[in-house]
C-alpha cells in the first residue's frame, strides 16, 4: 500500500465518525444521493415504465441484525428471540412498512448474512418464521442472496402494490387533523423486558412476550383506510418517532393527550406494576409496536376508529412543536432523542 493510500486513511479516520452525528442526521446525508420523490416514506413508490394504470409498485428494505434487532444467542447469551421468532420479526418489520403506505404485500428477497458455524436447523426455522408470517397475506419469498458474515443478519427487500389515490404519505397532515392510533403500545418493550430477566408481575406475561416475539403487522387495516386517504406511517421506532416524523415532514405540529394513549387495560396493568413515568416512557418511546399513526378530519377519524377500535390520541396544530398534555402535570415537549438511537 503506497503513503498515498495511509495519508487517504489517516484523512478519514480524523473526520466525523457516525456516533457525532446520529441516524438522523446520517440519514439527510444520505439522501441527496436519491431522487427527492421517492424518498421520505415508509417505502418508495415507482411508477414502472408508465405501464401501472392506477396502481404503483411500492418497494421497502429493512436490515435486522443480531444483537440489535433480536437475539438468537450468538452475540449475546441471553435469547430473546428464538430463530423462528427471528424470522417472524424481520418479516413482520417490512409488511409494517407496506401498510404504512397504504399498500399490500406482494413478496420478498432475503439477503442472508451468516457465520459458517451456525446449526443449519436454526437458518430452516428462521426461515419457517419468515414463511410463517408471510402465510397470511399470500406473500412468496422470490429470491435472495446468502453470504458468510462474521455476524447474523436479515437484509430483507419487500415488494407491494397500492392504488395510487390511496398512497399514505408522511407529508400531508394538515391542520385541525386527529391523530389516530390504531393499536397499544409499549407491549413489545415490556416483552423485551422480561425476556431480559425484568421481574415484573403481570397477570398474563406470555401475551407481552409473545407481542415482542410474534408482531403483527397491520395490512388488516389497508382495506378500510378513508378515502381521501390520511398522512401517516407506521410506529416501530415508536409512537413518539412517528408523531414527531410526521410533523416534520408535514410542517406541523401536534398535542398528544396522555389519557387516551394509556386508555388500554393492558397499560392500566403496566403503570400499576412499573408506575406511570416508566409505563407513559415505554408505550411512547419502546418501539416495534407495528401499529399504524394516522391524521385525518375529525368526521373521518370518528368513523374509522369505530370500524376498527383505534383511538383518537390528539390534534394536528399550526406550531412546529409535539406536545404531551396531561391534565395533571399540565404540557411537555416530545423529542425524537429518547427512543432508540442508532449509533448514540
Amino acid at each position: 500500500m503506497g503513503l498515498e493510500y495511509w495519508v487517504y486513511i489517516m484523512s478519514i479516520d480524523s473526520g466525523l465518525q457516525l456516533q457525532d452525528i446520529g441516524e438522523q442526521e446520517l440519514l439527510k446525508r444520505l439522501q441527496r444521493f436519491c431522487p427527492a420523490e421517492v424518498i421520505g416514506d415508509d417505502g418508495a413508490v415507482l411508477e414502472i415504465g408508465g405501464q401501472c394504470g392506477p396502481g404503483r409498485l411500492v418497494v421497502t428494505t429493512d436490515v435486522l441484525v443480531d444483537g440489535v434487532h433480536f437475539s438468537v444467542g450468538l452475540e449475546n447469551p441471553i435469547v430473546t428471540t428464538p430463530p423462528h421468532a427471528a424470522g417472524w420479526r424481520s418479516a413482520a418489520a417490512n409488511l409494517s412498512d407496506l401498510a404504512a403506505m397504504g399498500a399490500t404485500a406482494e413478496s420478498i428477497t432475503i439477503g442472508l448474512s451468516v457465520p459458517s458455524e451456525i446449526p443449519v436447523q436454526w437458518i430452516e426455522e428462521i426461515y419457517q418464521g419468515i414463511a410463517d408470517c408471510l402465510n397470511p397475506w399470500q406473500v412468496s419469498i422470490v429470491g435472495g442472496d446468502v453470504v458468510r458474515s462474521r455476524q447474523l443478519s436479515l437484509a430483507i427487500t419487500a415488494i407491494g402494490w397500492v392504488d395510487s389515490a390511496k398512497i399514505i404519505r408522511r407529508n400531508g397532515a394538515k391542520l385541525g387533523d386527529r391523530i389516530v392510533m390504531t393499536g397499544v403500545h409499549g407491549r413489545s418493550r415490556v416483552g423485551l423486558e422480561l425476556l431480559l430477566g425484568r421481574d415484573l408481575s403481570f397477570s398474563d406475561r406470555a401475551a407481552w412476550i409473545k407481542a415482542h416475539q410474534y408482531p403483527q403487522p397491520r395490512l388488516d387495516l389497508v382495506s378500510q383506510l378513508p378515502d381521501p386517504t390520511p398522512a401517516g406511517m407506521d410506529s416501530s421506532d415508536g409512537l413518539a418517532d412517528a408523531v414527531i416524523q410526521i410533523c416534520r415532514a408535514s410542517g406541523v405540529g401536534a398535542v398528544l393527550d396522555q389519557a387516551s394513549i394509556l386508555n388500554y387495560p393492558e397499560i392500566e396493568e403496566l403503570s400499576t406494576v412499573v408506575g406511570l413515568q416508566q409505563a407513559l416512557d415505554w408505550v411512547l418511546y419502546g418501539g416495534e409496536d407495528f401499529e399504524l399513526i394516522l391524521c385525518m378530519p375529525p368526521d373521518q377519524a370518528d368513523e374509522f376508529c369505530e370500524i376498527t377500535k383505534s383511538i383518537p390520541i390528539g390534534t394536528i396544530t399550526n406550531t412546529t412543536d409535539v406536545l404531551l398534555k396531561d391534565d395533571r402535570e399540565g404540557i411537555r415537549s416530545l423529542s425524537l432523542n429518547q427512543g432508540f438511537q442508532h449509533f448514540a
